[in-house]
């Protein structure tokens, strides 16, 4: 029988999918499980990693159910997964402890004097990405200050995807990807010892494992992961890169002119545009963002990405719900949303601003500052929960002309990803914010398809990533949402007022989480 079908598995924040593809990239089935994590202490936020692989190889099962003859089709499974965290283990490949996620900002007061220092301007030019609290260096640093029986126990420090590959195959590797921009050198693709050494983790080095370039190299699908799967031991593995960069090669990122952008608001929002050289990078001289290997060599992604965008969408809606409830109407968050799509552009524009930095963990894009917190400026008796809901989503898209100006430039065309993009409303705040055509890519699965993607390329079904873009990618751009004009010279005069504040506003936001520590 042939071998057909290509596995890509996305392990994100807030569910773990498996989903399979033919080689031309046409979605057949998915089988999911939600994630779950703890809250051990303050900024405190971790996985069980057993779970993990357990729900993994749950999903990869179901998926025997959905498409019949499976492992007898099956080319070869992909793994991506969330960026940023660490999953340490031993040397029988035992987790130590939970796995710190991306969502962990309890390093953020450790790290705060190493970014204001001379030496953090040398590790931004070689990783090309500012460090936030989230990073795997910055937990390091902190394990190691107070936690270093754990750091003493750890043999191997993983990324999510890393751990999911490891208990696949039994190899210990990372991708290029986030090894660079956490601990090396993104011209290079290596590690750069100086930055452990600037950060007081060099003993630490020792917890880095091989890089792998995925397009090149898979590891066979081991006996004890074929018994829990259900797949042929020895089914090739390959490990893609984490799921920011996945998502955006599945997710319309590459173009070869230069004038097209990807935005994905998500969990996190992410804004990136693709640079195809090493000279084109132009790190900013805010020292923020991420350069993201691509996997093409010498090609980047100029990323600038917020710790928070749907979550802030959530809690405007939960406060609502919360406020219905208190009057006896019981509803849910996909009905509010449905509900305030269309009365959110029948809302005034900009009755308030916005700046949607909701999470604990502070901001990282444009800017870096673990005590950012969000909040509303220029409410008056006039402004309606309607109007607070577009502020919001007007918020999310300030915040998005932001990062695009931090890259370097505002995109002609920007390619619109993430479950926010089912959203007219957004659609339209967006172009209308940056004054460029927004398309979506018909894809629900973005990052599993560009870890299928890298698949196809290391199998030889397509000779290099452009080709497989043109094959699983240009088929599924939608029609164009064109900006309004009168909107957009209304957010063009508004956005240095929303920039103003937030760089007013860092002060107050360090002494509040003062405060905060005081109280606590």
């Amino acid at each position: 029988m042939e071998r057909d079908l290509l596995i890509g598995i996305d392990a994100g924040t807030s569910v773990i999918k498996s989903v399979v593809f033919t080689l031309a990239g046409k979605q057949l089935a998915m089988a999911s499980r939600p994630n779950s994590y703890a809250t051990p202490g303050p900024g405190q936020v971790e996985q069980d990693m057993h779970r993990t692989w357990s729900d993994c190889a749950t999903t990869l099962r179901e998926l025997h159910d959905a498409i019949p003859d499976l492992a007898a089709r099956v080319a070869a499974v992909a793994v991506t997964g969330q960026g940023d965290g660490t999953w340490l283990v031993d040397r029988e490949g035992e987790p130590v402890g939970g796995a710190l996620l991306w969502l962990d900002s309890r390093a953020a007061g450790l790290i705060a004097p190493y970014m204001r220092s001379d030496a953090y301007r040398r590790h931004f030019e070689l990783t090309g990405c500012g460090l936030s609290a989230c990073m795997s260096s910055s937990q390091l640093a902190w394990l190691l200050e107070n936690q270093p029986e754990r750091i003493a126990r750890a043999s191997t420090a993983f990324h999510c995807k890393d751990w999911l590959y490891f208990k696949l195959t039994g190899e210990r590797a990372t991708c290029p990807a986030e090894a660079s921009f956490t601990f090396g050198n993104f011209r290079t693709r290596a590690y750069e010892p100086v930055i452990l050494e600037q950060m007081g983790i060099a003993d630490c080095s020792r917890l880095l494992p091989p890089i792998v370039e995925g397009t090149e190299i898979s590891h066979g699908l081991s006996a004890t992961a074929a018994s829990a799967t259900g797949l042929p031991e020895g089914l090739p593995v390959i490990l893609a890169y984490l799921d920011v960069a996945c998502t955006g090669l599945g997710g319309g990122a590459f173009d070869r002119s230069g004038q097209v952008g990807l935005t994905i608001i998500g969990t996190t929002g992410m804004h990136m545009r693709y640079t195809a050289t090493l000279d084109a990078v132009k790190l900013n001289a805010s020292l923020s963002g991420y350069t993201m290997c691509f996997p093409i060599f010498g090609a980047s992604l100029a990323l600038q990405s917020n710790m928070a965008a749907t979550v802030n969408i959530d809690w405007i809606l939960d406060a609502g719900r919360e406020a219905a409830a208190a009057a006896g109407a019981e509803t849910s968050r996909a009905a509010m949303l449905s509900a305030m799509d269309k009365r959110v552009l029948d809302a005034p524009p900009a009755s308030a601003l916005y700046h949607p930095y909701i999470l604990e963990a502070g901001e990282r894009g444009p800017f870096l500052d673990p005590y950012a917190r969000a909040q509303f400026s220029g409410l008056t008796n006039r402004t309606s929960y309607a109007g607070m809901v577009r502020a919001v989503y007007e918020g999310l898209a300030f915040a998005s002309r932001d990062c695009y100006l931090a890259t370097g430039m505002i995109p002609q065309e920007v390619r619109l990803g993430g479950g926010a993009a089912r959203s007219r409303a957004l659609r339209v705040i967006l172009a209308s914010m940056l004054g460029a055509e927004v398309r979506t890519v018909n894809r629900e699965e973005s990052g599993a398809a560009g870890a299928a993607m890298m698949a196809a390329v290391q199998l030889g079904i397509y000779p290099d990533i452009p080709t497989s873009v043109d094959a699983w990618v240009t088929p599924a751009l939608s029609e164009t949402t064109p900006p309004d004009p009168a909107l957009n010279q209304l957010y063009s005069e508004l956005y240095p007022s929303y920039l103003a504040i937030r760089k007013a506003m860092a002060p107050s936001w360090e002494s509040l989480a003062r405060t905060r520590e005081l109280t606590a």
